[in-house]
Parts: structure tokens; C-alpha cells; sequence
């Protein structure tokens, strides 16, 4: 897999998160018609990994299902993905001064070490280092 779709409720807040508080590097950043725009990022150290951070209203989607969807992700009803680190500890407090809300503290599980976090949409991530 290349590319995954994000959505997100301003594309403007979700640039200023993804580049300013995760760090991420800007892939494309083109202007479409009807005045949206291709946005995609990447964490640095997967460089052909692309998440494109798709407004909830951009026109694929009926009206219904824009009120639907911008409700679930406003809920923060989308379990994402997950990240990986090295440091989970440093990565949390790193992330969390830079104004990152963590809605789970970094916990010893089975599987190894986690944390979950939300985006500016209200999408939630699990930052973990595995075992």
C-alpha cells in the first residue's frame, strides 16, 4: 500500500498538525478544481507512504454522507492506524509538549509499549514500540 485516506475536517488545521506536531514532510500539495486541493504527507522515515488528508467535503460523497461522516470524525469514531517508534517515552513527551493530545498514556500492553492519540479532527492513532 502506497497511500491512505485520512479525513479531516479543515485541511488547513490537519496541514498545520501533520507537518508542525508530528513532524511529517509534505508529499504533493496541489490546488484541484472547484477550489480543493490534493494534500498528502508522509512520516519521514517511510518516504513512499502517503497519507492524503481528504476533507470530509470534498465532493465524492452526497450531502447526507458529508453530515454522516464529518459527525463520526468529530466523534472521533476512526481508529486510523498506528505508528511505531523507537523511544516511546521520549516520542510521548516530544509529542505532547508540541500540544498533541494523548487520550491513553504510554502503557505496558502484551504486545509491547502504547499510546493512543488524537488528530486536529478528532481521529485517533496508537503510537506504539512493540516488542
Amino acid at each position: 500500500m502506497t497511500h491512505v485516506t485520512v479525513y479531516v475536517l479543515d485541511q488547513a488545521r490537519a496541514y498545520d498538525f501533520y507537518t508542525n506536531k508530528l513532524g511529517f514532510k509534505v508529499v504533493t500539495d496541489l490546488p484541484m478544481p472547484g477550489n480543493d486541493r490534493w494534500l498528502t504527507v508522509s512520516p519521514p522515515e517511510q518516504p513512499g507512504f502517503e497519507i492524503i488528508l481528504s476533507p470530509v467535503s470534498r465532493g465524492l460523497h452526497a450531502e447526507e454522507t458529508v453530515k454522516a461522516l464529518t459527525s463520526l470524525v468529530e466523534k472521533g469514531s476512526f481508529g486510523v492506524g498506528l505508528f511505531t517508534c523507537n523511544d516511546i517515552y521520549a516520542t510521548y513527551e516530544e509529542m505532547k509538549a508540541k500540544g498533541v493530545e494523548f487520550t491513553k498514556i504510554p502503557k505496558k500492553e502484551f504486545y509491547g509499549t502504547e499510546a493512543i492519540f488524537k488528530d486536529d479532527s478528532g481521529n485517533w492513532f496508537s503510537l506504539a514500540q512493540l516488542v
